[in-house]
């Protein structure tokens, strides 16, 4: 393996934590872009531009339209496929994995200690360093990263 590729492996392991840091906020931006696409603001038109009522006929089919914002909307497919990997890998974990992401990431503690982990969730500090990046590596594989 050459020194680029290393490198860009602890890229992708940053950018994977960093995700994991931002799930609770990545699940309420989800909904929102969702709310967003579904309810866009639209702007009043001035129907009163000579024409008849039913000169111009538009087909409209709302349902349809809406499937096809949700579906099409790049910025939504990429922090829900970030979230169901998360997601994924979370469920799959026992207990103490868990654990230990919820006080790793979703504390609001940044920077909490693996001593301090390994003490909360009953483990060595070994054991969280592993869980650590097995965690990371399973979610990176399950999107498609590694």
């Amino acid at each position: 393996m050459t020194l680029i590729e290393e490198k860009l492996q602890k890229a992708t392991f940053k950018h994977i934590e960093a995700e994991l840091y931002q799930y609770p906020h990545t699940v309420t931006e989800i909904k929102k872009r969702r709310l967003e696409l579904l309810h866009p603001y639209l702007e009043e038109v001035d129907e009163n531009q000579g024409k008849g009522v039913n000169s111009v006929r538009s087909i409209s089919r709302p349902t349809e339209q809406m499937a096809t914002r949700l579906t099409m909307d790049k910025r939504l497919r990429n922090l829900e496929e970030i979230a169901e990997a998360i997601e994924s890998v979370y469920n799959d974990l026992e207990d103490r994995q868990k654990d230990f992401i919820r006080l790793r990431y979703w504390s609001g503690r940044q920077n909490a200690s693996p001593v301090k982990i390994a003490l909360a969730t009953d483990v060595s500090e070994r054991t969280v360093h592993n869980y650590r990046r097995k965690i990371v590596e399973a979610i990176g594989k399950e999107i498609g990263w590694f």
